[in-house]
């Protein structure tokens, strides 16, 4: 029974990283109805940048962890400006095949430079493990489900009460509505790839912890993973 219950909270915590992966998924579909395949290479681009600044140049994890969400959040604004807003007014199904090319890119370029290697993520908590209602789970998995609710919580309040989350809901429902009512639709879109870029780093930071050994060139597999997740649960 302790086995079972040891699996069955690491499997939740497990589902709930990747509840923050198919958020990203929706929520630029729902403001942008582009469907982002290059969620994946965010994923990688962050995650190894935060593995980089931590294990090789020694960062503190905080900041480290801050660097590598800064490193995708850029990635993710040069991405959205440079090569979905032009093209997003004219055809929705080009810009998800060039999300995929994208994604190509990305991941290739962060696979040439870990190679071989798989570099460890350094996050605080290791191997260690910790004692929740009377079994024995890493403190990896702990975080990783408390961080998860803590981000799910805040995103849907954020949605429903502050004026962006207001103006993202407005926009998903009617594009064309809401840019008349005086919502600027160009950083609703902005604001939500940033949210996606900020989600994918957590999560696959989550991911490339313990029991994983670290971050290798299979990581943004996990981004494949959790699209169904978006499906079932509804890209709308």
């Amino acid at each position: 029974m302790e086995k079972l219950l040891q699996l069955l909270f690491s499997g939740v915590a497990l589902g709930a990283v990747y509840a923050l992966l198919a958020l990203g998924f929706v929520v630029i579909f729902k403001a942008t109805q582009v469907v982002n395949f290059a969620h994946g290479g965010l994923l990688m681009v962050g995650t190894y940048c935060v593995a980089r600044f931590r294990s090789v140049d020694g960062l503190a994890f905080p900041v480290a962890l801050l660097a590598g969400i800064a490193v995708a959040v850029v990635v993710a604004l040069l991405v959205e400006r440079v090569f979905v807003r032009p093209v997003v007014r004219r055809s929705i199904v080009a810009v998800a095949i060039m999300t995929i090319g994208i994604d190509v890119v990305l991941q290739t370029e962060v696979t040439r430079r870990l190679g071989i290697d798989i570099l460890p993520v350094g996050d605080p908590w290791q191997s260690d493990t910790v004692d929740v209602l009377g079994i024995t789970v890493p403190q990896t998995r702990v975080a990783a489900l408390l961080v998860a609710l803590v981000l799910l919580a805040l995103f849907f309040a954020w949605s429903k009460f502050s004026d962006w989350g207001i103006a993202m809901r407005a926009s998903a429902e009617n594009h064309h509505t809401a840019e008349l009512m005086g919502v600027r639709l160009g950083r609703v879109s902005a604001i939500v790839w940033v949210i996606a870029a900020v989600l994918a780093v957590l999560a696959g930071v989550f991911l490339a912890a313990f029991p994983s050994p670290g971050v290798s060139p299979t990581s943004s597999a996990a981004a494949l993973r959790a699209f169904p997740a978006a499906i079932l649960g509804g890209l709308d």
